[in-house]
């Protein structure tokens, strides 16, 4: 993982204190990132001992005769991977796992696919295909380790019958444009997956043993939505429908993906019991590393420093403005926080489009975006936002950082950052104003998480 960093040409619009704040942000950033460390996780929590597999205290006895096979996805599914080899070496037989296109890096025993996301394609439905055969083969007495994690359900985007690739991708844009959470998104996902809710973990013969390694990006650490396709599902069908009930995206589905949620009354619920006495579920990181490692950080700062909370949701931009009202209630009243402070939240945003043409964003800049028009002319406060595996919405940038000379210097470049936030072109606009933060590819894959910081000069 590449330090994340600020891109600005800005030091003539920004005042010193905000500079420094920047730079602070930055570093603060660097070590929530580092605490949300996928491979640095399980080197912790997972040793070989001799024989064996030593997990919090849990022993697992490694087969003597037979296999020992690795499948994932997602997006911090590398860094999992890439730890399983450096634990057992020579003993890992085989393996597959399936990571976003970009992802760099090298595996010795284990396969590396790639494939889209947010929107599943070809590459990702062959290399799913490939998984099921690798665990059809299993025996008894095997070990299969999964490490699959957010982002697996467009990575391994292989629909149900009948329902087509395309259709897929075409539910899968309506969900994430209307608003819905990753609750809701993923009850609907999981119906329409062949290997979705659990049926994955259908296919590996019950007499071998099953470790789920995973890193949380839902709140709560629901694991039937971080790693669905190897534990029982929660959600029903009756939920899928609902969340097409409530977003009125009934008329704007494919028909085929009507008959697959069972429209008709036909379609098969996911499993709602797996057999556990030989499974082990190894949750790595919780949704909120990010804002701990965040908050650790600001303290060894000697910043006041606040976890708002890690569970906000709705719409990016709400919070964005409620962000910048309370960070202006720490400048100016010392409430809830005195200054120099740190207010941290965590959690995952959305953004909603209601119909027209849109430019190009993400929660995170939205976020940002709302941040620096409440903002407008305030010194001394500074706000961040990003998504933790360094790619925010479809773009290629983690998020961006604003503060009080943001919106100055856009209308120097005759730029409405208003106009920019109402048509979801917030990506274009703050590329101008030069306030993204890079991270590149940070092989984790966490909650998102915003930053407010205020110093006590302004």
């Amino acid at each position: 993982m590449q330090p994340p960093r600020f891109v600005s040409n800005a030091t003539q619009l920004s005042s010193h204190g905000e500079l420094a704040l920047r730079g602070m942000a930055l570093d603060i950033i660097e070590h929530a990132l580092a605490a949300s460390d996928p491979y640095r996780a399980t080197r912790e929590r997972i040793t070989c001992d001799g024989g064996a597999l030593l997990i919090d205290g849990h022993t697992i006895v490694l087969p003597k005769h037979g296999r020992i096979v690795f499948v994932g996805a997602g997006k911090a599914s590398y860094p999992i991977a890439k730890a399983v080899e450096a634990i057992l070496g020579d003993r890992l037989d085989d393996g597959i796992v399936i990571c976003k296109y970009g992802q760099r890096g090298t595996l010795r025993h284990i396969r590396m696919a790639f494939a889209a996301h947010p929107i599943p394609d070809e590459a990702g439905a062959l290399a799913t295909r490939e998984m099921i055969g690798l665990l059809r083969c299993v025996q008894p007495g095997d070990l299969v380790i999964a490490g699959i994690t957010g982002g697996s359900s467009a990575l391994m985007g292989l629909p149900l019958d009948p329902v087509t690739l395309l259709e897929y991708g075409e539910l899968t844009r309506l969900l994430l444009s209307c608003g819905a959470n990753i609750l809701e998104i993923n009850a609907v996902r999981k119906h329409i997956a062949v290997v979705g809710g659990g049926k994955l973990a259908q296919l590996i013969n019950p007499d071998a043993i099953l470790v789920n390694l995973t890193v949380s990006d839902v709140i709560d650490d629901p694991l039937d939505y971080i790693t669905d396709p190897t534990v029982a599902d929660t959600s029903t069908l009756a939920d899928a429908r609902m969340t097409l009930d409530r977003y009125s995206l009934w008329d704007s589905i494919p028909n085929s993906v009507s008959l697959a949620l069972g429209a008709d009354g036909s379609a098969p619920e996911t499993p709602k019991h797996l057999c556990r006495n030989r499974r082990h579920d190894v949750l790595l990181l919780t949704a909120s590393a990010a804002c701990e490692g965040a908050a650790r950080r600001g303290r060894e700062l000697g910043l006041n420093t606040m976890i708002l909370s890690t569970r906000f949701e709705g719409e990016s931009r709400e919070l964005g403005n409620a962000f910048a009202a309370i960070a202006i209630e720490v400048a100016r009243s010392h409430r809830p926080a005195k200054p120099p402070a740190l207010l941290i939240g965590g959690g995952e945003t959305t953004v909603r489009l209601a119909g027209g043409v849109f430019g190009t964003g993400g929660p995170n800049q939205e976020f940002a975006t709302a941040s620096a028009i409440a903002l407008d002319g305030i010194s001394n406060i500074v706000i961040a936002g990003i998504d933790s595996d360094g790619t925010d919405g479809p773009t290629d940038v983690a998020g961006a950082m604003v503060d009080g000379s943001t919106m100055n210097r856009a209308r120097v470049l005759g730029i409405d950052l208003r106009q920019q936030l109402r048509i979801h072109d917030t990506n274009s606009a703050l590329l101008c104003i030069d306030d993204i933060i890079v991270t590149g590819s940070t092989g984790t894959n966490v909650n998102d998480l915003k930053l407010a910081l205020v110093s006590d000069a302004g």
